[in-house]
């Protein structure tokens, strides 16, 4: 596999990072980072395994699925916290401190960023905020797949 990450390009979707990237997410609302370095789920396999046979997630990173709509927390040994997101990067949904045993879903989420426990409440993130994801410091020839509020993906429904 290449140390560069991927990108996919889906007609009506713009174009987005593949399985493995990492991501900056920034809360562009509030002006607060959600995560420096949050990976990308992004196959089926990825999706599926989640956060599953970690023992902890650092302060600072996080996992995007996408797509996705509801998640569970089963055989997980931490809280965590959860931000659903459409494909405007609007935010619809957030849950906090969601411990092992749950089951979460926003059927309106086209995808959801986990992160460690306290960050939605660090950040003061809110259903209605608007989100950018640009590649992390760390990530180099990188191509650009930054949403916002003037580059956003179209929606199809």
């Amino acid at each position: 596999m290449s140390s560069t990450p991927q990108t996919e390009n889906r007609p009506g979707a713009g174009t987005k990072p593949t399985s493995g990237s990492r991501l900056r997410i920034v809360n562009l609302t509030r002006q607060t980072e959600l995560a420096a370095s949050a990976e990308v789920a992004g196959h089926s396999a990825a999706r599926n395994k989640g956060l599953l046979g970690r023992t902890s997630l650092p302060e600072g990173e996080g996992l995007w699925i996408i797509p996705c709509e509801s998640v569970h927390t089963f055989f997980m040994k931490f809280p965590i916290d959860l931000v659903y997101i459409d494909r405007k990067m609007t935010v619809k949904k957030v849950r906090s401190n969601v411990g092992p045993w749950r089951i979460s879903s926003c059927l309106s989420a086209y995808s959801v960023i986990e992160l460690p426990a306290g960050t939605v409440s660090r950040t003061q993130t809110v259903a209605g905020d608007k989100l950018e994801l640009s590649p992390a410091a760390s990530a180099q020839n990188y191509e650009t797949i930054a949403f916002s509020p003037s580059n956003t993906p179209t929606d199809p429904s």
